[in-house]
């Protein structure tokens, strides 16, 4: 009788075993079923946190660079155009925020 086990006699150690691959079943179906979502969740993030810094940056540069142009080809010499430079700017962002938020989907996590 190599190959059989012969089962204890005694219903507090079997109950106890049996606690125990609950136990240890329950464990497993957490980990496989809330970590992986979780690294899924980790990695979406990331992603997005990469491309919101390059999107914020890529536009902070587009607009200083729209301003430097019009400071170049200057609207007027008088102090009372100056401000209009940064108008333009200003509403060379308020265009582009528009245009973001217009294309703005929201995804899944999967």
């Amino acid at each position: 009788m190599t190959g059989f086990k012969i089962s204890s006699s005694d219903p507090q150690e079997s109950s106890a075993k049996s606690f125990s691959e609950i136990f240890d079943s329950l464990i497993k179906y957490t980990k496989r079923e809330t970590l992986k979502p979780i690294r899924g969740a980790g990695r979406w993030m990331a992603f997005g946190l990469i491309g919101a810094i390059s999107l914020c940056l890529a536009i902070i540069f587009g607009a200083l660079g729209v301003l430097r142009v019009l400071q170049t080809i200057s609207l007027g010499d008088s102090e009372i155009w100056s401000w209009a430079n940064y108008l333009i700017a200003v509403v060379f962002l308020l265009i582009v925020y528009f245009l973001a938020v217009k294309r703005i989907k929201k995804g899944s996590l999967n």
